[in-house]
């Protein structure tokens, strides 16, 4: 049975392109969810949510989301997703049921400045939370038993 070179092709373009979208959505939940847990793991006293790594990586991801959108920037997971999407020879955003949905909670329609302005905002809340949970280094051995 003769295959499709063209189908064959663009298979592993396609699941690359949906596992794109996938780890985008995943930075996305990060962000979201990093703030949510920070704040909710500080009022219910769970040490590990200032744990310096975690936030600041959570504080370095939204800082290159906001600098992406006060400079009319395209986030590169997208870029890449869409080139992805474009070598296998599909339309950009459409697809099967998860990509399909995936995509409409990750992508609106509105103007830029209504996304500056949301990202610039949760950032501030980000950074606020620097300061009104700071986070705490991890203490060494000697000093913890001094």
């Amino acid at each position: 049975m003769p295959t499709n070179p063209f189908i064959a092709r663009s298979l592993p373009y396609g699941f690359l392109a949906n596992a794109v979208l996938s780890l985008h959505a995943l930075v996305v939940l990060f962000v979201i969810g990093g703030l949510l847990l920070v704040v909710l793991g500080n009022l219910r006293s769970w040490r590990w949510v200032n744990a310096f790594w975690f936030r600041l990586l959570h504080l370095a991801t939204i800082f290159i989301v906001v600098v992406e959108a006060w400079l009319g920037l395209v986030c590169p997971l997208t870029t890449l997703e869409m080139w992805l999407r474009a070598q296998a020879g599909v339309t950009a955003y459409s697809g099967g049921f998860i990509e399909h949905w995936l995509q409409s909670v990750l992508f609106w329609e509105a103007p830029s400045w209504v996304f500056t302005t949301a990202y610039s905002s949760f950032g501030l809340a980000v950074a606020a939370t620097w300061w009104y949970f700071p986070p705490k280094p991890k203490r060494r051995r000697r000093e913890a038993s001094a």
